[in-house]
């Protein structure tokens, strides 16, 4: 069941964390909340358990994790809210039994994301990392072994989610050509292509690129094995909780 509250707003302590947006805090003032408080770092522990004692509503980011035994030292929460896609750092189902619920926004960093997925595939096919490198111990290397364009070139995306079909769409702007991999069936955006496993797509790309959650099921689903399977000199690019 859902805690009920028919406290003033006044009397409502509102907690933001890890640096959220001052946006966050400007909107709870202009509806009548007046007790925010924000904090640049992550909490845990005794620290965080102190500051839950007193606070209504929290909102976190990635790096606080909310778990059981820290759920049930905090009396007077009525909301959380994760400013980011998933919910994995708040055990949801104990904050339900508890009647706390969990918001998320799972859109609000998808373009920005997506546009770091373009910049760093053409880095690295570029070789502008090692390039980078030497030149910060003073030496040019001024060779376009191994720096290509990505027009033309094959783009893998494991995980055709929200993030991983916006980059899709960018990278098909772009001249690439898109195939994707995901356990769920999806509808294909644009001229992707989707193939029937994960193996098949690590065979065909110039660049890999992985949008998952971190669960059982993708941890280590890339490993020396599936490297091996790679087309040489082909790129790698990692957006989930372990590789």
């Amino acid at each position: 069941m859902m805690k009920k509250y028919s406290l003033d707003k006044s009397k409502i302590n509102v907690l933001l964390l890890e640096n959220i947006h001052e946006n966050a805090a400007g909107f709870f003032h202009e509806n009548g909340y007046n007790n925010v408080e924000c904090l640049k770092e992550a909490l845990s522990g005794a620290e965080l358990e102190e500051k839950l004692r007193h606070t209504h509503i929290i909102g976190i980011r990635s790096r606080t994790e909310l778990r059981k035994e820290i759920l049930e030292k905090a009396p007077k929460l009525i909301a959380v809210g994760c400013f980011s896609i998933g919910t994995n750092q708040v055990d949801t189902g104990d904050a339900k039994m508890l009647g706390i619920p969990v918001f998320n926004a799972p859109f609000s960093n998808t373009r920005s994301v997506a546009e770091l997925v373009i910049a760093e595939c053409i880095m690295l096919m570029r070789g502008i990392p090692e390039k980078s490198m030497l030149a910060h111990n003073h030496k040019w290397l001024k060779s376009v072994k191994n720096s290509v364009e990505v027009r033309g070139k094959t783009l893998g995306i494991i995980g055709y989610g929200h993030i991983g079909s916006q980059v899709s769409i960018l990278a098909e702007c772009m001249g690439m050509n898109i195939v994707y991999y995901d356990i769920e069936k999806k509808l294909s955006l644009g001229n992707a292509k989707p193939v029937s496993s994960l193996n098949d797509l690590l065979r065909i790309s110039d660049t890999v690129t992985l949008h998952v959650p971190s669960t059982a099921l993708t941890h280590n689903m890339i490993s020396t094995q599936q490297v091996a399977i790679m087309k040489k000199g082909s790129c790698l690019e990692g957006r989930c909780g372990r590789l």
